[in-house]
Order: structure tokens, then C-alpha cells, then sequence
């Protein structure tokens, strides 16, 4: 029988229930859009993998067949709807999603379902999609300048556990010896109905789409839930520095990232505003002491490694990036960087205003982002499987409003006092 089920919902409000087999379903009904999204989430990302690349790798495993359908129909029957798809391997969450016409709800209810009930893996399609995710490395890391900076260059240099420190994307050496065995194990570790979360919004009758989950994922056998791995560890007492050379990169860059608060935390949400002080990219600090006085061509300020603030469970990193201009070094670079933090830390260190502004544009950018129906599903899915709070997906424009100006200030002096983690990158033929 369904448990948990909270009091019907009124369009615009959320609805959550479970599943008998423990699969959370959070209902996000907006009869305003002709379409409807449904995302599946998954409480394992890359900071759970043993093998480098594992968890990215497996994702796409997903659309390689299932128990029922042959490799390719889960993509060939959203795109015959009229729909599209897509999924995204995070730190600590894997993510499956798509939006289709509203008439389709049940057919894609039933194709996530289907593989939730067990994909199809072979070592032909372990080494067809290892040669996928090898073309995908190389175009979006090795082949590019500053590819992989500073998401998957920096973690080594600001984390010491493996789960923290590696990269997730691994590479053919790390990927090569994958057997349909040890994809089975991931599978039956990570994939099941208590550790994932669907997640449906657009246009549905909220009771309807419940029936269709019952119907569709409520014959799915509960299977134990492998126990979340947690990832913090001790801040560090010294700052930590590391220099790579990059052969595309036409000029010297620079990465300082502080360790952040745990998300979704007061003490996080302060630090977002810190971000946007600093990394506006019209009015921030970076932009007015390193763009406009000439030491940097560019400078941005991410909320985290991957620059989503929000996709990872346990604290991660803020991080400002840029490239230095003629005549600047990484060192002065990051020594500006740090000095405009230090100054966010004192008390007249910026005023009602300009912390009013950065609000504004916070609140601004998560309308936007979350404005489309598929994103609104893989945010509540996201909030739901990393922090028990699906509603944050509304809620968070009003909690960035609640922020004061004495906790960003002591956000600012909290990361200012934490020792950061430098990486600088030379070109190889070095400094222009």
C-alpha cells in the first residue's frame, strides 16, 4: 500500500508520497505547460565509485537496453513522442530525465520503470560506450584549452580523499577491464527503488500520475539500500598549491577554491551571496579590481567544482577562476582574489545596496534555471535524493532573501580564514 502520501495538492504546490518498494515520487503538477517531465534520481554519483569514471560510465549503460527492450528503444520511443532526454552524473547523484507531450506521461513512466527493473549489459556495449565516454573525454577535457579546469583539475589540489579528490570522468586506462559482472553489483548496490527518487512536473492530474507510478513502479521488488557514503573531511592547515601545464592554453590561468559549507545550510546560502558579490559578472568585485584594472582578461566565481550549487550532499568548494592578462602572474592574481575576500569579511566591507543587488540576481537566475518543466523535475529530484527537501526547488529564492548582511560577512570571514587551494595553469610554450 502507498505510505507517506502528504494532502492533495493545489496546482503550483508539491505532492509527495512513497511507494510500498520505498521509491519517493515528488508531484510538481503546472497545468500552464503542454508537456510533462519526469526525472529519476539515483543517491550515487562519483564520489561513491571504486574505479574512476565508473558511476559516468554506468549512466550511459542505462540507455543500452533493458530487462524488456532491446539497446536504443528507451531513446526512439521519447523521440517518437515528440519528446527528448537526457541524463547527468553528479558527485553525489545520478539523474535521468526527459520531457515529452503530455499524452506520453505513462509511456515514459513505464521505460524508467523498465530499467529500473534491470538494464541489458554485454561487453559489447561496455566497450562501444567506454569508446563513447573516451570521445566525450577528449572533447570536453583533453582537446580543448583549460579543458577539465577547474572542475576535475582543482579537487586534487583542495581534497585528499579519494572520493573527493578524483576525477570522475576516469579515462580509457582506468574504464578498460569493465565486465557486465561488476556493472551488475553497481546495479544492484545503487539502483534501487528505496535509494531513487521520480520526480514528474508539468501538466497531470495529480492522482492520475500517482496511479500510473503505482502502476508502473509499485511492481518493482524493494531491494536493500546500500548505506549513503559520506566524503568530509578535515580542513586544511596550510594553503595548497599546484602548477599543470596545458599545451592549448593561450595564456596563464588561476583557480583559488575554498572549502563551502554543507548545501542547503544556512551558513551555505550565505556563501552563495559571497560568490555573487565577488563573481557578478556585471557589477562583482572580480570584475571591477581583475577585469576592468587590466590584471585579467576574465574572472568568474563558481558556487561549486562543477558550478551548480546544489548538486552535491556534503560541503564542497567556491571557487574564482581567471585568466591573468600581460604582465600579471597567477600569483598577483590570486593574491587580489583573496584580498577582495578579505575585504567582504570587514564590516563596512560592502553595503545594503550592493548585497540587495546580489540577492536580486541570485533570485533572477533560479527563476530562470528552473522555469522549464524538465528542469523543475531534475531539481526537485536532486533536492529530494541529496537533502529530504524537494520544496526547495520553490522555497529558495525566499531563503536567499532571508539572508542577513552579518551572515554573508561571516561566511566571507569563515572562508577567507580557511587556508584555499591555488592551481595555476601555464601554457606550454609559457607567458605571452
Amino acid at each position: 500500500m502507498p505510505l507517506g502520501t502528504t494532502a492533495p495538492s493545489a496546482p503550483g504546490q508539491l505532492l509527495r508520497h512513497r511507494l510500498g518498494n520505498g521509491l519517493t515520487v515528488v508531484l510538481l503538477p503546472d497545468p500552464e505547460v503542454p508537456a510533462v517531465a519526469v526525472a529519476v534520481a539515483y543517491d550515487v554519483g562519483y564520489r561513491s565509485e571504486a574505479r574512476p569514471g565508473f558511476a559516468h560510465l554506468f549512466e550511459h549503460l542505462m540507455f543500452q537496453g533493458s530487462s524488456t527492450l532491446p539497446k536504443l528503444a528507451h531513446a526512439e520511443r521519447v523521440q517518437a513522442a515528440g519528446g527528448a532526454f537526457n541524463a547527468v552524473t553528479q558527485r553525489d547523484h545520478t539523474c535521468y530525465y526527459q520531457v515529452v507531450p503530455a499524452e506520453a506521461l505513462e509511456l515514459v513512466l513505464f521505460l524508467e520503470a523498465d530499467r529500473m527493473r534491470g538494464p541489458r549489459v554485454t561487453p559489447e556495449t561496455i566497450a562501444n560506450q567506454v569508446a563513447v565516454v573516451a570521445e566525450e573525454i577528449n572533447q570536453n577535457f583533453l582537446g580543448r584549452p583549460y579543458g577539465g579546469f577547474p572542475a576535475f583539475t582543482l579537487p586534487p589540489v583542495l581534497f585528499h580523499e579519494q572520493a573527493n579528490a578524483h576525477n570522475g570522468y576516469g579515462d580509457t586506462g582506468t574504464l578498460s577491464g569493465v565486465t557486465p559482472e561488476e556493472c551488475e553489483r553497481f546495479f544492484a548496490d545503487h539502483y534501487t527503488p528505496g535509494s531513487a527518487v521520480l520526480a514528474i512536473s508539468g501538466a497531470f492530474e495529480p492522482q492520475h500520475a500517482l496511479d500510473l507510478a503505482e502502476k508502473h513502479f509499485g511492481a518493482l521488488p524493494a531491494r536493500p539500500c546500500t548505506p549513503r557514503r559520506d566524503s568530509p573531511e578535515r580542513l586544511p592547515d596550510a594553503e595548497r598549491t599546484h602548477t599543470l601545464t596545458d599545451p592549448l592554453a593561450p595564456a596563464a590561468a588561476v583557480a583559488v577554491g575554498w572549502r563551502c559549507p554543507a548545501p542547503g545550510t544556512p551558513e551555505h546560502l550565505a556563501a552563495l551571496l559571497v560568490a555573487a558579490l565577488l563573481g557578478d559578472p556585471q557589477h562583482g568585485r572580480l570584475r571591477r579590481t581583475l577585469v576592468r584594472d587590466g590584471h585579467a582578461a576574465q574572472a568568474a566565481v563558481l558556487p561549486s567544482l562543477t558550478g551548480q550549487a546544489f548538486d552535491a550532499r556534503d560541503p564542497e568548494a567556491l571557487v574564482a577562476t581567471a585568466v591573468c592578462a600581460p604582465g600579471s602572474t597567477p600569483r598577483q592574481v590570486a593574491d587580489l582574489i583573496r584580498h577582495q575576500l578579505d575585504l567582504l569579511a570587514a564590516p563596512d566591507g560592502f553595503d545594503d545596496a550592493e548585497l540587495a543587488r546580489a540577492v536580486r540576481r541570485l533570485r533572477a537566475a533560479w527563476y530562470s534555471e528552473t522555469d522549464p518543466v524538465a528542469a523543475r523535475a531534475r531539481r526537485a529530484a536532486a533536492f529530494e535524493v541529496l537533502l529530504g527537501r524537494a520544496e526547495l526547488v520553490t522555497e529558495l529564492p525566499r531563503l536567499l532573501a532571508a539572508v542577513d548582511a552579518g551572515q554573508v560577512r561571516a561566511a566571507a570571514a569563515a572562508l577567507a580564514a580557511c587556508p584555499p587551494a591555488v592551481l595555476t595553469v601555464e601554457p606550454a610554450g609559457g607567458r605571452p
